[in-house]
């Protein structure tokens, strides 16, 4: 059975980009193809919540080969996207991170519950559970058009 939404989608605004693709990959350390972020739209860092987006393009480098014909967002490109946002986070929060790098440290809990095909607008919501020294974990989920793709539970390790 899906979760609960993390948070009320309609509560929040989806069409104003707090943050776009260059401001974000200042604080991360992916580059090229693995910038997977398109914007940040939300960020409240007192609440532990954070939403982005991908925008899912069938000229996007994966998709003449996810699956020919037909392609299909990667469910990895899912994770991958929610572990920079949450990782994005961390960075907000924390002054001792500009020379830090942070790796995956885990998945718990991952169920990808629909196909996502270009074009469309992935929305990613990260909601800190555990902030430590050098490990967090977030919850993870991410909806097209307000339909839950995706949900996880994702560990970081700060290195």
């Amino acid at each position: 059975m899906a979760a609960k939404p993390l948070i009320d989608l309609d509560a929040i605004d989806l069409d104003t980009v707090i943050a776009t693709q260059a401001e974000l990959y200042r604080f991360l350390k992916q580059r090229n193809r693995f910038e997977v972020l398109s914007g940040l739209l939300h960020h409240d860092v007192e609440g532990g919540v954070i939403v982005g987006y991908t925008d899912v393009r069938k000229d996007a480098w994966w998709a003449e080969d996810h699956i020919p014909g037909r392609p299909i967002f990667p469910g990895a490109l899912m994770v991958e996207a929610g572990a920079q946002l949450c990782t994005y986070d961390v960075h907000q929060r924390r002054d001792d991170m500009e020379e830090k790098f942070v790796g995956f440290g885990g998945l718990d809990r991952t169920r990808f519950r629909m196909t996502v095909e270009p074009d469309c607008r992935l929305l990613i919501v990260g909601c800190t559970k555990n902030l430590r020294s050098r490990m967090f974990t977030y919850s993870v989920q991410g909806f097209v058009e307000r339909t839950l793709a995706f949900e996880a539970e994702i560990m970081g390790v700060i290195v």
